[in-house]
């Protein structure tokens, strides 16, 4: 009796099948991690963004009529912009009229290349409650970075009135 080695035509069918099917897993998971890798970079600019603006907004006064050094204090609680211009900034609540912006310094100058695509808004709101102080007595500023992917990043920081 004569024995025959190999495979058949079936065979090889069904590994170039299994093959295949293999391949597509594989690039569609590659496809997937390309599409998504420049998240990282995305959030690490977003974080950086707020916090230069975070910085920002909390070295301004509590209000407008705070005098300096904050003695004695500003009685209410207002969200007023009365300055025209983010170089003229002056307290806290002017920052609440920056909505879908593009990133810039204080003096309106453009933060470069890289945050090109970035959008920053900021809403500011009487507060005091939810740090247990009555009202009046704080303000939470609210920023949200939105990445050139649309992804929303939201900071939130409590600006009191001392």
């Amino acid at each position: 009796m004569h024995v025959q080695r190999g495979a058949t035509l079936v065979e090889l069918v069904m590994a170039i099948v299994i093959i295949s099917v293999a391949i597509a897993g594989v690039v569609g998971a590659f496809s997937l991690i390309a599409g998504r890798s420049a998240d990282p970079l995305n959030q690490t600019r977003a974080i950086a963004l707020a916090q230069f603006y975070m910085d920002e907004v909390l070295s301004r006064k509590y209000d407008d009529k705070t005098l300096p050094g904050g003695v004695p204090k500003e009685v209410g609680c207002t969200i007023d912009t009365e300055e025209s211009g983010r170089e003229d900034y002056n307290d806290v609540d002017d920052y609440n009229a920056i909505n879908n912006a593009l990133p810039a310094n204080a003096q309106g100058g453009s933060l470069g290349s890289q945050y090109s695509g970035f959008q920053v808004s900021i809403t500011v709101t009487c507060a005091g409650t939810e740090v247990g102080l009555p009202s009046d007595e704080a303000k939470r500023i609210d920023i949200t970075i939105t990445d050139p992917s649309a992804n929303d990043y939201r900071f939130t920081a409590y600006r009191a009135n001392y």
